[in-house]
């Protein structure tokens, strides 16, 4: 009887955990980004974003803590509709690009609040630096698309302090900290 439980137990998790999708970000046809905004002198924000990027995700809506995330950033693609402070940014005194081509998040645990608001928290590495951060997210919803696949998309934003990424260069008090924007689109596999 014990070893019947057991048995059907995890035949149980297995079924269930079988139901999890991944997903393709959806970069090719531009339904992702991955935005900024920091503040300029404390007078008003400075936006942007990364163009070229690449990620997957795993997402079961009935067990979202299962689920997981992986993104790699080009950081050369960093654009904040200014060629000369681009070139500034990309340089040494802030991502050092040629150095550090990438930026990567891999996701370590996932928290369901209920009503579509998750907690991911992972592992961030940008400038040669990583740190555990929390992104909280929103799901916006998922379907079929009118091409015959299934989509689902997600909304998160997180705040990283560029001290704790060797990013010291000084922009003044009010200019220490980046939040960054996330909207994922995934087109599931």
């Amino acid at each position: 009887m014990k070893k019947t439980l057991i048995a059907a137990s995890l035949l149980s998790l297995l079924s269930f955990g079988a139901l999890a999708a991944d997903y393709v970000i959806d970069t090719k046809g531009a339904h992702a980004s991955i935005n900024f905004k920091i503040k300029h002198l404390g007078y008003s924000w400075l936006t942007g974003g990364f163009n070229k990027f690449d990620g997957t995700f795993s997402y079961d809506a009935a067990q979202p803590e299962a689920s997981k995330v992986a993104v790699t950033i080009d950081t050369e693609s960093f654009d904040s509709n200014h060629a000369d402070r681009d070139k500034h940014i990309k340089g040494d005194d802030f991502l050092h690009v040629s150095k550090f081509p990438q930026a990567k998040f891999v996701s370590t645990k996932v928290e369901d609040l209920g009503d579509g608001n998750l907690k991911i928290m992972g592992d961030f590495t940008l400038h040669g630096v990583t740190n555990s951060i929390v992104i909280d997210t929103q799901k916006i919803g998922e379907g079929k698309d009118p091409w015959g696949g299934y989509r689902a998309g997600f909304e998160g934003t997180t705040r990283i302090a560029l001290a704790d990424y060797g990013i010291t260069y000084n922009l003044g008090p009010a200019s220490t900290y980046v939040d960054l924007i996330l909207n994922v689109e995934g087109i599931k596999q």
